[in-house]
């Protein structure tokens, strides 16, 4: 999440990064909704033809009806650890296994908050804050070749 902006709570970035850490997915969206909900929205962002087979998150994105949707949508697994609350679990230990894989997104988020313009929202136009996003990840994508 980024900074208090003039409209509102802030913004969220949304991203999705390959195995080694690259982005592959960027969306900017209000800070209101939840994570959950954003999802499907940000894999139709995504730069590459293809879909990714499996999708690691935290716990914010144990829902089975999330689970339904992407496997039927994109054939997509989402492998999330299961909440405290929850009365039945549905994760068992061998895909939680690719959990320990989550600090790549997390090293992501890192190196495009390197970019000042990323950290403090300095534009009023949601669209100008997107092309900046995305200007961050070409960065990124130059760097890595």
């Amino acid at each position: 999440m980024v900074g208090k902006t003039k409209r509102g709570k802030g913004t969220k970035i949304m991203g999705i990064a390959d195995r080694h850490g690259l982005p592959l997915a960027l969306r900017t969206e209000s800070a209101s909704p939840a994570e959950v909900k954003l999802v499907e929205k940000t894999l139709d962002e995504r730069i590459v033809a293809d879909v990714p087979e499996r999708l690691i998150g935290d716990k914010a994105y144990d829902s089975d009806k999330l689970d339904e949707q992407l496997m039927q949508n994109y054939g997509t697994e989402m492998i999330a650890p299961n909440k405290e609350n929850r009365r039945i679990p549905t994760q068992d230990r061998r895909p939680l296994r690719r959990f320990v894989r989550r600090w790549k997104i997390e090293r992501l988020f890192a190196w495009l908050f390197n970019f000042r313009r990323l950290v403090v929202r300095y534009e009023y136009h949601a669209e100008n804050f997107q092309g900046f996003v995305h200007l961050a990840a070409a960065v990124i994508l130059l760097r890595y070749l």
